[in-house]
């Protein structure tokens, strides 16, 4: 069915060629996965760019859901894309695309006499992203999407005016310049033209430029050729930067709130600490990309430089081609796996060290079911027992769980409502016994495990225990509200006793950044004086959005 085209730039237009773009990125995922051979052959740069633009689509969703009556303005919706795509960034490829659509929203949402709303103005966001992606990138390469992203915009600044003036006229010759580079890619790069394939990332954003040339003309774009064979393997990473041979072993990425002048020193220390180093952004949030051999010192880096967080290190592998400049064999699948989301960097750890494969959630920005199936493909097994630690992710984890059971992948999904529940099941976890024994043992520690949480109020709301003020301490037991306080330790012991009261042989509190340093202490206090034979375990969650989390089990 044809799509109704958009005849100029504004929010509709907007949200129109992101669900375009997401469709159309869904539909060649794969394909991209498996011709991502550049410079580690390890598979999802389509997921990658996938996951990117999906959060970019959520988050102009939101600002339309936002509008009662009528719609956001244009500057409302590219300023949305831009954020979204910036905190959802996967891999080299997602972070660059990032950068892209923030060039774009930058033309788009300017202030001035003219808005850049039609086809002048496209051709001006075309040549600004491309321009800022290729800044962003510490040693730019040609053969990659940088190259297919200059082409697009340089074919549009070629036929100003010749081909008429409308958006659909210049986004048409935008992707047909695309479209050529991306067909000259293996002739700039080696590894692309060995393999008979085009550049993954550039192939992605190619079909992003397709998804344009739909919303403003109504017409789908033509079929691009990947290349002459393909090549499927796991967990691969499109990369703007030369391939090393002996390069680095660890990839880390992180969301960075610093100033400018701190992010300038921030690229020349990560320059001098490994390769593939891409920093997005802008106005004190950056997305942070690198390969090295420190990830401690990587993360350190950002730490000086402000408030890093949503920390992901990924371990290349011994044997992997990025690591020895040979190709591998596919990594054998395990048996059994654990894919768990936590509320927090320090949760993370504590999974990771139990052998899950975490998802780490933010305050306010919960996974999409897209990045779930990443992490139970990441997680390379036969089997894999999900746990998603919210009762908000149930939906959207039972869709992750689908998609992978459609690719072969024996999926059990526990329905763990708190990262504590799933800190019980993960304590009896057994994966050498048979998958149903294991996932009801699972089950039922989880389920034996009550679960409560201390936060504090946001704004004015009617509660099961009344109406609470915002900056009252909330104790919310099993989901609801039992207990409003003003003091976070004196609720916290009030709703410990209330757990309590009902019996319990272990307590485990997970502390937030923001708890009180003396409030573990006198919780394990008060639980040695007035509960005999109950043993307590403290963890440190980092960032995790409560102050505190208490499962009793």
């Amino acid at each position: 069915m044809a799509q109704v085209p958009q005849t100029f730039f504004d929010a509709l237009a907007v949200r129109t060629w992101c669900g375009l773009a997401l469709e159309s990125l869904g539909r060649a995922r794969e394909e991209i996965d498996a011709i991502n051979v550049y410079p580690v052959a390890d598979g999802d740069t389509g997921t990658n760019l996938y996951l990117t633009v999906e959060s970019a689509v959520a988050a102009v969703e939101a600002v339309f859901t936002a509008y009662d009556v009528g719609r956001p303005t244009l500057a409302d919706a590219a300023r949305a894309m831009a954020h979204g795509a910036l905190i959802g960034a996967r891999g080299n490829s997602g972070t660059i695309l990032a950068q892209l659509l923030r060039g774009m929203a930058q033309v788009l949402a300017a202030d001035g006499e003219t808005a850049h709303t039609d086809g002048s103005g496209l051709r001006l966001a075309l040549r600004h992203a491309a321009d800022s992606a290729r800044q962003a990138v510490a040693h730019p390469v040609e053969g990659t999407v940088l190259t297919v992203a200059s082409a697009a915009a340089d074919a549009a600044d070629a036929a100003d005016g010749a081909e008429g003036d409308d958006c659909g006229a210049v986004a048409r010759v935008a992707y047909e310049g695309a479209r050529a580079a991306l067909a000259a890619t293996p002739g700039q790069l080696a590894v692309l033209e060995r393999a008979g394939v085009v550049d993954a990332g550039g192939r992605g954003l190619v079909a992003v430029l397709g998804a344009l040339v739909e919303t403003f003309t109504g017409e789908a774009a033509p079929v691009v050729v990947s290349g002459a064979h393909t090549r499927v393997e796991p967990d691969a990473e499109e990369c703007a930067d030369a391939p090393d041979v002996s390069g680095p072993a660890f990839e880390v990425i992180y969301l960075l709130e610093a100033e400018d002048a701190a992010v300038d020193r921030l690229r020349e220390r990560l320059d001098g600490l490994g390769d593939s180093l891409v920093i997005v952004g802008g106005d004190g949030l950056w997305n942070v990309h690198v390969h090295v051999d420190d990830a401690g010192a990587a993360v350190e880096a950002g730490v000086e430089a402000g408030r890093p967080y949503r920390i992901r290190i990924t371990h290349f592998g011994a044997g992997d081609v990025h690591t020895t400049g040979a190709e591998r064999p596919p990594r054998e699948r395990a048996q059994r796996a654990v894919v768990a989301v936590v509320p927090g960097e320090g949760l993370a750890g504590l999974y990771g060290e139990a052998g899950a494969t975490t998802v780490l959630a933010r305050p306010g920005e919960p996974p999409a079911s897209g990045e779930l199936v990443q992490a139970l493909r990441r997680a390379h097994a036969r089997e894999v027992v999900l746990l998603p630690n919210d009762a908000e992710l149930r939906h959207t984890a039972a869709a992750a769980a689908e998609q992978a059971r459609a690719e072969g992948i024996r999926v059990a999904l526990i329905p763990t409502r708190s990262a504590v529940q799933g800190i019980a099941a993960l304590a009896v976890h057994e994966p050498d016994r048979r998958f149903d024994e294991d996932v009801v043992s699972m089950t039922s520690a989880a389920g034996a495990t009550r679960y409560a949480e201390v936060a504090v109020a946001e704004r004015q709301s009617w509660t099961m225990a009344g109406i609470c003020q915002a900056g009252d301490v909330l104790g919310l037991v099993d989901g609801d509200v039992a207990v409003i306080g003003t003091d976070v330790t004196t609720t916290a012991e009030t709703v410990l006793d209330r757990m309590l009261s009902a019996g319990g042989e272990l307590v485990t509190l997970v502390l937030g950044d923001e708890a009180p340093e003396t409030i573990a202490e006198h919780l394990e206090a008060r639980v040695r004086e007035a509960y005999l034979a109950v043993d307590t375990v403290v963890y440190r969650g980092g960032r995790q959005g409560a102050l505190l989390l208490i499962g009793v089990e």
